[in-house]
């Protein structure tokens, strides 16, 4: 899905080349935010070069050059994960590459925002070990289903959306000798062993380090991330930090603000809500607040915490302020996210890049979000978002009340938030002309097939 309607005033094209993990020294909300941004804008033009040279060492001429990619995954849930997956393969296809994507049958399965019922079913019924086991046995039907899709489509680069236990890529790419691409959205031999209850640590972080260093790139989603990718022992000039995006032409421009301040204003929530979200608070906060504006809370989504959320306002007495919408199509997303007057991250994992910071900003809202190096390398403090102390008690809600009783610092932290996307060009065409970049520029360093 081309973005044609905006093209005309997007920055220029760039690419995420490998730069090292950002030192956030102090308490700097500016210095932590350079590394992501030179990241982006330093190397974009010394990768787009060497794809241009090797598109002249094929036909003699200039130009952007379509490549075959085998994209592999092991996603077998319709969630964020799916989103992000279908977002890039849409992007790569509109700007004129051949994706063939390989993965498990229970993907196309699964209800959106589930999984497969076969595989739920599954790791209910197997012991955690024999469940780990049998994720790294899937590898073998993998890349037998991965090397037949190779044979048939003969594809320029192999691309990878890692899962852990997940070998089928690496060793297929090195076997073809096609360049290998691994984009890391968390590490997840340590996040498993945390949150997970992973039985076969020792393993899963041989099979983690095993896909990253045989990698010619990894894409991680923040510089964050890139500090656990280079401490696996991967060179960090082999690693190009690619953060989520948008499709930039969903988000119209927002309408002007409203001419006689709102009587309520709505808090707004998208994805999948879980307890560590701490959106409890937000619902007390909520019913012991006096003042004015009025304040209702509007969460686009479902997830395990939305039982407990819509009992706790019934019991405080606000239930008609509280509002789960369930699961929405994404075609409805940006009218929903126009609704909100201030949208919420009230927590995020420390290495990840939510996708919900970037449909906010795309949207133009005024976000609040906690002060921690990932979020900071897409938000500035006081110019795009409002970040608050995530250790302090209620600084959340003091952010929220900021911005309730101040409609033109929610307009300009917005319509800055919006800017931030175009400026950056944080959009999935963005990434897409980043990973066709990287990919050409190893095609390059190879002599031809």
């Amino acid at each position: 899905m081309a973005g044609a309607s905006w093209c005309r005033n997007r920055p220029g094209k760039a690419s995420a080349k490998a730069g090292p993990p950002p030192r956030f020294a102090g308490n700097s909300r500016r210095e932590a935010s350079q590394p992501f941004q030179a990241t982006i804008q330093r190397s974009g033009s010394r990768v787009l070069r060497g794809a241009a040279r090797v598109e002249r060492g094929v036909t003699g001429e200039t130009g952007p050059r379509a490549l075959r990619i085998l994209y592999s995954h092991r996603i077998q849930s319709r969630d964020g994960q799916g989103v992000h997956l279908q977002a890039l393969v849409d992007a790569l296809r509109g700007e004129g590459h051949e994706v063939r994507v390989v993965g498990p049958a229970a993907f196309e399965r699964a209800e959106l925002g589930g999984e497969s019922r076969f595989i739920a079913g599954l790791r209910r019924a197997l012991p955690p070990f024999a469940a780990e086991l049998a994720e790294l046995a899937y590898s073998l039907p993998a890349y037998l289903r991965l090397a037949r899709a190779a044979r048939e489509f003969r594809p320029d680069i192999l691309y990878e959306r890692y899962n852990l236990f997940y070998l089928s890529g690496a060793v297929l790419a090195r076997r073809l000798g096609l360049p290998f691409l691994v984009e890391v959205n968390a590490p997840l031999a340590e996040e498993r062993a945390r949150f997970g209850n992973l039985r076969l640590r020792r393993l899963a972080r041989w099979s983690e380090a095993f896909v990253w260093r045989r990698a010619d790139r990894v894409l991680p989603v923040t510089e964050v991330l890139a500090g656990h990718v280079a401490a696996a022992g991967v060179a960090r000039e082999r690693i190009a930090v690619i953060p989520n995006g948008i499709h930039l032409e969903e988000f119209p421009e927002p309408g002007p603000p409203p001419a006689e301040p709102k009587a309520t204003l709505t808090l707004g929530f998208i994805g999948f809500v879980r307890d560590w979200h701490g959106l409890d608070h937000v619902v007390r906060a909520i019913a012991a607040w006096q003042g004015e504006p009025r304040l209702s809370l509007l969460m686009v989504g479902d997830g395990p915490a939305r039982p407990g959320l819509e009992a706790l306002a019934a019991e405080l007495g606000i239930a008609d302020r509280v509002t789960f919408t369930g699961l929405a199509p994404r075609e409805q997303v940006p009218a929903l996210l126009a609704g909100f007057d201030i949208a919420l991250q009230p927590a995020a994992v420390p290495y990840a890049s939510p996708l919900k910071v970037f449909e906010y900003m795309a949207a133009g809202r005024a976000i609040v979000a906690p002060d921690q190096p990932n979020l900071r390398e897409v938000l500035a403090d006081g110019t795009t978002a409002l970040l608050f102390d995530p250790a302090r008690p209620g600084a959340m809600w003091d952010a929220v009340l900021r911005l309730a009783t101040d409609p033109a610092l929610r307009a300009r932290l917005g319509a800055a938030a919006r800017e931030e996307v175009f400026r950056r060009d944080l959009t999935w065409e963005g990434n897409a002309r980043r990973v066709a970049a990287l990919g050409l520029a190893e095609l390059q360093a190879r002599p031809p097939r």
